[in-house]
């Protein structure tokens, strides 16, 4: 199923204009990679713009604010426990981001993505329709959304088929994601992503200066090496 024959997505706004932070001013940006910066639950878009010192240069980053307005951040979409949670919520999300993302990419060249928390989760949805569209994903301490039944995803054949490079880090003592989201995710990355997965200790729900330099190094293989 190609993009535009997917179905209308419930909820979505396709005029969405979210608030973003970009690393360099819009002159500088024409012919740079692009990495997109997916904040976690109640954050917002200034949250990860502190890693742009850790992260290969030759990136623009953007960081993007969530569409739920909540308190003390943002969110992507309700949360799995919530009585308004519903694939299509992740799906009507994600197809706000996904249409954002098609004004903006045609500058670069190559689109890739970064998420923590419940930002890994919207993109690990993003990579499920259109794996096409990435060069890479970056996943910290986070999980992907079951998505089986919603016609907005593609198959896990055409995903798969895209063998889209993908870093998972997260602490195995991680308090925040439950062990059957993270066995979830980890057999749909096993089976429909290139993945390198580490774990790192005594880390819990965060980001590490260690994984940081883990990921300058995946992006510079995945993306610089080959341009």
């Amino acid at each position: 199923m190609t993009t535009s024959e997917q179905s209308p997505v419930p909820h979505a706004d396709p005029t969405w204009n979210p608030t973003v932070l970009w690393s360099r001013p819009e002159a500088e940006r024409p012919g740079t990679p692009l990495l997109v910066l997916l904040h976690g639950y109640l954050a917002n878009e200034e949250d990860l713009m502190g890693l742009t010192s850790y992260l290969p240069e030759e990136f623009t980053v953007v960081s993007v604010r969530a569409p739920l307005a909540g308190e003390p951040g943002y969110s992507w979409f309700p949360l799995s426990v919530d009585a308004d949670y519903s694939v299509d919520r992740v799906a009507a999300s994600v197809g706000q981001l996904a249409a954002w993302l098609g004004t903006v990419r045609s500058a670069h060249t190559s689109v890739s993505l970064l998420g923590f928390s419940q930002g890994m989760a919207v993109a690990t949805s993003l990579l499920r329709h259109t794996p096409e569209d990435f060069a890479c994903v970056v996943g910290l301490s986070g999980f992907a959304v079951p998505s089986d039944d919603s016609a907005f995803f593609r198959t896990d054949n055409e995903v798969a088929a895209a063998r889209v490079p993908f870093f998972w880090g997260r602490d195995q003592k991680d308090p925040v994601i439950s062990e059957a989201m993270v066995d979830f995710t980890h057999a749909w990355l096993n089976a429909n992503t290139q993945l390198t997965k580490i774990l790192y200790p005594h880390m819990l729900h965060s980001i590490s200066q260690q994984e940081l330099a883990h990921v300058r190094e995946f992006l510079t293989q995945t993306v610089l090496s080959r341009r």
